[in-house]
This record gives structure tokens, sequence and C-alpha cells, in this order.
């Protein structure tokens, strides 16, 4: 089993997840945080079904960083 990097950001009408570095638009969605992530998981396994996991295996690597940024609106 290999680890995905997922964010899951939280709205006001729910949670929303996607794995970082993948082409494409996978997303999964929910009204709580397990929903999200359960419903990105069954998306990605879609995907790899369709598209194959060679597609997948250079965003295992990936480094992720989070960082907060000043923006003048």
């Amino acid at each position: 089993m290999n680890q995905l990097k997922i964010v899951i950001e939280k709205h006001s009408d729910g949670y929303v997840a996607y794995p970082i570095g993948v082409v494409g638009a996978i997303v999964g969605q929910g009204n709580t945080y397990e929903e999200a992530l359960s419903d990105v998981k069954s998306a990605i396994a879609c995907y790899i079904e369709i598209f194959g996991k060679e597609l997948l295996e250079e965003i295992l690597s990936v480094e992720v960083f989070i960082t907060e940024a000043g923006v003048a609106l």
C-alpha cells in the first residue's frame, strides 16, 4: 500500500479532499472529514483502474510545504 499526500479543506458547506501532485481532476467531498477522505480514496482507485498505477508512481515522492503569505486584497 502506497501513501499519497491528501489535502482536506473544510468549507462552510462541507469538506473537499484532493491528492497532492496528481494531474487531473481527482476530488472527493463529504459532510465530514472522514466522508471526504473516503470519497477521494475511491476517486483515486478509479483513476488508477482507468489510467494505470504508473501515472501515480512519480508523485509518491512529492515533498509538500505549507506556509502563509500576506496578500493585498
